[in-house]
Parts: C-alpha cells; structure tokens; sequence
C-alpha cells in the first residue's frame, strides 16, 4: 500500500510502499490522510497509490491545522469498528471530543448524566454486541464514578474499554488537580490498565486495549490519557492499528473423547451455562447438544436469556434463591458440564450446592480463562475453551447413549410448574404484574433490571426466550437497569425495552431519564415502591430479628419525576388499574414510567416480613 504524509514545515511528499495493507487511518481536515483513492487512480487494476497534492488539499477543512493525539485516538476507534461512545464531557480530553466532532456521521456520541450511567452503558452495550462498549470520562471523580460500571464488566465478563483523561506528563505525581493513579486503581477491577505516554503509541495502545477485552474471558480495559498526550501535534507518520478480533482456547481431542465417555456412563447429565462470549448461535449448538445426549440445562446467575426456556432440556435458573427443586436435581445429577460459568457464590448459593474443592459430582468444567479452572473448583476434567468454541464441538459429537430423559422431562415440568403465578390477596402483586407484562410485551424485548429483591419476581416469571433479551449485573450493581435500557434502545431501536428499578435502585441512576429523554427514546420504565432497601431489610429480619434500623426510605413521587424529564408518568397501587397505566404507557409517544406502589410486607418472592418475624419468635 502507498499512502502519503506531508511534513510539518514543507508540506513535501513522502511515499511509504507496505508489502501488507494497514487499515485506513482517517483525519479529514488535516495534514494527514491514509485514504485509498483508487487503483492507479482509475478504480481498476496496479497498485494502491497515495492521493495527490491536489486532491489532498481539495478534502481539506483546514489546512492550517495538524492532526493532534485526539485525532489519532479517534482514527484509531475507527479501525475497531466503533460506532457510537458513551461519555461526560470533561476538559481534560476535550482534543478527543474536537475530533468527534469531525466525525459524528460514524461514530454516535451519547451524552450522559453521569459517569457511572455512562459505564453502564458501555457494559450494556458490550452485552448486547459482544464488541467492546466505548465510554470517555474525565479524571479524579469521573473515574470514581465510573469505576461501578468497570466492576460489573468485569465480573459478568463484558467486553468495554474505559478511556479517562489525565493530567499533563509534566505535572504528574503532584498530587495535581483531581490526579489519580489509574493503572493502580483500576488493576484490580479490570483485565488492564494502562497509561499512554507518547502520541505515537496511541493506535497500538488502543489495539491491544479491544483485543484484551475480547480475548479469553471478556472484560473491561482502562486506558488513562494525559492531557499533553492527546493535545501532542502530529509531525510525522503513525501507522493505524488493525482492527481486534476475539480470540478464545478450543478444547482439545482427547478432552472431548474423555467428554463423551463420561456422558455414555452418566445417567442424570446437567449442564450449567454462563459466562460471556455467547452468541444466539452458541445457545441453539447447547440445544442441540442437550437434545442429542439427554443433558438438562440448567442457566447461572442472570443469564437465562443463554437458552430458550421453552426448550423441553430447560429445567431453570440458578440465581438468587434458587427453586428448592432445581436445588435437589442439581445435587441428584451424576455429572455436572459447567460452560462458561465460573461457579461463583450466588449461582452455587454461597458454595453449598456444589461445594469446592471436590464437586460431589462428577465435574466438566469449561472456562475460556486457563486461570480461573482450579482456582475454586478442582474439576475431573478441566477445559480451556471459550463457549463458542466448546458449543461448536459438542455439536459435532457423536452419541454412544443418552442420559435418563424422563428425569429431564420431570425437571422441566417442575420449573414450567413454578411458573404458575401463587395466589394473593394483595392490592398490587408483583408476580401477577411480571406476567402480564410478560403476556403483553414482545418475545424478544429487553429486560432490564439493576440488584434488589424486587428482581426475584423478574427472574421467577419472566420466561426468556431470546438471547440478549436480559441485561442484569452479576456484581449485584444497584442502579444498573436505567442506563442499561438506554443503551439498550439506542443499540436495538427495533425492541421493545423494559427497565425494572426498585426504589432504591432507581434513584442511584435516574437522571439517566434525561438521556432518555434528550435522544427522544422510547423506553417503559416500572419502579417498584416499597419504602425502604428490600434486601437489606431482608437480611436484618434474618439475622437481627426486630433489630431494624437504616432501610426506611420516604420516597419523592416517581411519576412526578418522570414527567419533569418530559416523560409519561403515572402511579398505580391497585392490580386493577394496571392494565389500563400499560396501555397508556405503551401509547405514549417517548418512554413511559409506571411507579408500582407495593406491600413492603412482601420482602421477597419467597417469604414475607410476617412469616420472618413469625420465624424468629418461633
């Protein structure tokens, strides 16, 4: 490839021939351009040949500017297929957001209310696309805002890139105006943190900070840029980076002949899915391979939407207060395939369900990270892989046998039973509401949802049926469903977006509302009011009987808020009336907020205040 650099002070030509394309480097406006024009200029045959002097200046806003290290990031993005960032402005990378400006056609930039917000994004956008979701906060309180969203990537292993803007090379260590140690605060929220020092090293920077977070198990990446870095002039030529691609383990021969050797003599074969790197495609191979080997499938923490939960194999979810019968298959199972969940404390209800070291059962398990495999569980047989790539092969097995159908059958009929909505005498029932919605409402529509025990009925009632149709934190992240459903809507304009937020997770990220609001998004929000923080409540009940203190919440009118954001606003405290507040909500022009006014003696899905209390005095 030939492309051409003008010099700082001549403007002289320069040709540079590469054996191998780069990838386009692209900054209208500036001395600068890695532009193909055509081939010998007439669209056909020979050899790439840089543009002209002519035609050089011709796509030129400004000449008598030069590209600076904004620039260069931005081009960068560019080459990783980044369409849209979400960011706070702040003035310690404004040289980024000058060069934004020059590319708006190609890249969205979404203006949060605040970084945290802004975070969630980028994680719900990661989900949503399995490519690295973008988000620009400035430094000191910007990145402590934001560091909420990093923790969530990293512990549901979403691909995202934090970039922070930092204080100037020459007056680092000083203690300066909000300055932080980055690479050392976030190292251990993410898979790396780094600083770039010099305006050259931005596109390599910037291409091994996508291809980490996709690599292995996904995660986020921060990258700190001092401000000197990103407003540097361009002199000379920087070659653009490649775009990133994912990369993962395939799990070996022999360990898949060991693999079917140990389904041939299993009975009860369950297999538990997790993790990130999915894709619709690897859940219909896990349907598949279930199908063709009698194996049950049981979902991890908050990722039900892997499979369908219609599908005959599809026995339920092992989150929070899991099913007492999904308990007890999981315990009867003789061999437990684990792919691409990490067995963590809420999917494995504290380590008592499966308990480390030694797995009463026989254990598969698949992790995409080599250093995760041993690290709790000490598995019979350990495979590094991604779940794509495991999917892919079991795909291609051959059965020698099948494990007990009629047990899957029965354990399938046990969780569709646990559908079946309880009877209740309350005003308003949250069961009864999740199924409605969930009646009315598309199957492909986006649920969202932050952390509170208002989401056990979200998880309990509302069957998934599409993949990526549920975005829920496994860090447990309050305040998460908000921003999440923006990034949703703005990511999937044609679904239908549904935040749950209990009361006191709504308020950690409402003014994400205005969002909403400013990019004219249509969204249905449902907050559930019951006064106080549920969970912890919960907890104290449990472990402190009468002995309350620090959860009471004296709530603002959230419909009123809404409708302060120009939004659609409505309070509803009686089942009765909520048929007609979705419908209204539903017509509404831009997104809708329906305030759920519940029982707080209904503490869970599971339990109530009263039979705690009850409990306790037994």
């Amino acid at each position: 490839m030939f492309y051409t650099i003008y010099g700082p002070a001549t403007n002289a030509q320069t040709t540079y021939n590469r054996a191998q394309p780069l990838f386009w480097l692209e900054t209208v406006g500036f001395g600068i351009e890695l532009l193909s024009i055509g081939r010998n200029g007439s669209g056909s045959g020979g050899l790439w040949r840089a543009p002209t002097m002519k035609e050089t200046i011709m796509t030129q806003k400004n000449t008598q500017r030069r590209p600076h290290g904004g620039n260069i990031l931005v081009s960068s993005l560019l080459a990783q297929r980044v369409d849209r960032v979400f960011c706070v402005p702040g003035e310690s990378y404004l040289p980024v957001l000058d060069a934004l400006h020059d590319v708006s056609d190609k890249i969205d930039l979404v203006v949060c209310r605040q970084e945290g917000g802004a975070a969630n994004m980028a994680d719900a956008y990661g989900k949503l696309t399995g490519r690295p979701g973008v988000c620009f906060v400035t430094r000191g309180p910007g990145a402590t805002n934001a560091s909420i969203g990093v923790h969530t990537a990293f512990q549901d292993s979403t691909p995202m890139v934090l970039f922070v803007g930092q204080v100037g090379s020459q007056i680092k260590d000083r203690e300066a105006f909000q300055e932080v140690d980055f690479k050392a605060m976030f190292s251990p929220l993410a898979k790396w943190a780094a600083e770039i020092s010099d305006v050259s090293r931005i596109p390599e920077y910037v291409h091994r900070a996508f291809q980490t977070a996709m690599a292995g198990r996904p995660g986020p990446v921060v990258l700190a840029l001092p401000e000197d870095v990103l407003s540097d002039e361009v002199f000379e030529m920087i070659e653009a980076c490649r775009p990133a691609e994912p990369t993962c383990a395939a799990p070996a021969p022999h360990q898949l002949a060991r693999l079917q050797d140990m389904l041939e003599m299993a009975e009860r074969p369950l297999m538990i899915v997790g993790g990130g790197g999915w894709s619709g495609e690897t859940g219909r191979a896990v349907e598949a391979f279930a199908e063709t080997f009698g194996v049950a499938i049981a979902s991890s923490l908050r990722c039900q939407d892997y499979v369908r939960n219609a599908h005959p194999n599809y026995i339920g979810h092992l989150g929070i207060g899991a099913d007492p019968a999904l308990a007890r298959q999981v315990r009867e199972s003789d061999l437990l395939i684990v792919l691409g969940a990490r067995l963590g404390e809420m999917t494995t209800a504290g380590y008592t369900l499966i308990k480390p070291p030694y797995s009463e059962n026989k254990l598969v398990h698949i992790y995409p990270d080599p250093e995760e495999l041993g690290r709790v569980y000490q598995a019979d047989l350990p495979i590094n892989a991604g779940s794509a790539e495991m999917a892919k092969a079991l795909a291609l097995l051959e059965p020698k046998g099948q494990g007990d159908t009629a047990w899957i059958a029965a354990a399938h009929g046990d969780y569709t039973a646990s559908l079946t909505i309880p009877q209740s005498d309350r005003d308003l029932d949250m069961a009864d509401v999740v199924a409605r919605l969930r009646k009315t409402l598309p199957d492909d529509t986006i649920v969202t949802s932050g952390a509170g025990n208002y989401t056990g009925w979200v998880h309990a009632y509302w069957p998934f049926e599409t993949f990526r149709s549920q975005l829920a934190p496994t860090s447990g992240a309050m305040g998460y469903g908000v921003p999440a459903a923006v990034a949703a809507k703005l990511t999937c304009p044609e679904r239908t977006v549904v935040a749950f937020a209990g009361d006191g997770c709504f308020l950690m990220n409402s003014q994400e509302l205005a969002t909403a609001a400013q990019y004219d998004l249509k969204i249905l929000f449902l907050v559930v009011n019951n006064a106080m923080y549920g969970t912890i409540r919960m907890h104290q009940e449990r472990n402190y009987p009468g002995r309350t203190v620090g959860t009471d919440l004296r709530n603002p009118d959230f419909a009123v808020i809404a409708q302060a954001y120009g939004l659609h606003g409505e309070r509803v405290a009686h089942i009765d009336q909520f048929d007609a507040a979705l419908q209204r909500a539903l017509a509404a022009p831009g997104s809708a907020l329906i305030e759920l006014v519940v029982d707080p003696d209904a503490i869970s899905f599971r339990t109530t205040i009263a039979a705690m209390q009850k409990k306790a005095k037994a």
